[in-house]
């Protein structure tokens, strides 16, 4: 056992400086070695609609959150981000205005949900641009925002069909169809839209990230319920999961 004396000694040679910290993007604010920026479009995409983001407090604490990157991809106030648990609070200036508007949807599966295809694209039939709502963060969250802001539930509930696989590769998803806030954001618009370049041109900063992960170590992750058929996953399911995976047809 060392000696007191050894003990201060050693004590007294640790730096007292702080570790030098890495340096940041300016516009990301991720370490520049993992900046995704060099992926975003060359110039600012500019819709007719726009995306308004509902974001639970929990996704800022998130390292690599999506929703920044449908931010940064977009013209200043083509994408508008309201935090909290509900909605709208007194903070949230504008946000009630956007939706009561009558061009206001909301992607959330709810009984009334019509699939987002069947909407008009902008300027079809005189379709005026849409306000997209999407609520940011786990399901569990994305459902208690909704409960807790009675607004919600007066505004037109749309869902998306046919969902690819999430190109979010160094993720683990719950399901094959599900996808990231940024896949989301994006494939909605371009379908709002009738625009699938957008799409393409927005998943950009995505792709560059996985690919630099993986150039470096990461690997490709399956959905949860991939792994769950495969016998793989190894860790216990909740019940809804569970439930949910009883009614998939099996592969």
């Amino acid at each position: 056992m060392s000696s007191p004396e050894t003990v201060w000694e050693e004590l007294a040679s640790i730096d007292a400086d702080p570790p030098t910290m890495r340096d940041k993007c300016t516009q990301c604010r991720r370490p520049v070695p993992v900046c995704w920026c060099p992926g975003l479009p060359k110039t600012r995409l500019s819709p007719a609609s726009r995306l308004i983001i509902l974001q639970h407090p929990a996704e800022v604490k998130r390292c690599l959150r999506t929703a920044p990157m449908l931010t940064f991809g977009l013209e200043v106030g083509k994408c508008l981000t309201f935090r909290g648990k509900k909605f709208p609070l007194l903070k949230h200036e504008g946000l009630s205005d956007i939706l009561a508007d009558t061009n206001t949807v909301m992607l959330y599966p709810t009984i009334a949900s019509t699939t987002l295809n069947a909407l008009d694209p902008v300027g079809l039939n005189g379709q005026k641009p849409y306000n997209l709502v999407i609520l940011d963060g786990t399901w569990p969250q994305a459902k208690a925002m909704y409960h807790n802001s009675p607004i919600l539930h007066s505004v037109r509930s749309c869902k998306l069909v046919g969902l690819p696989i999430s190109e979010y590769v160094i993720r683990t998803q719950p399901t094959e169809g599900c996808l990231s806030t940024l896949e989301t954001g994006a494939l909605a618009l371009s379908i709002l839209e009738g625009n699938s370049q957008i799409r393409n041109e927005l998943l950009g900063p995505l792709h560059y990230l996985c690919r630099f992960q993986l150039q470096n170590g990461a690997v490709t992750h399956q959905s949860k319920e991939w792994r769950i058929k495969q016998h793989t996953y190894p860790k216990l399911i909740g019940k809804r999961l569970a439930k949910q995976l009883r009614v998939l047809p099996e592969d």
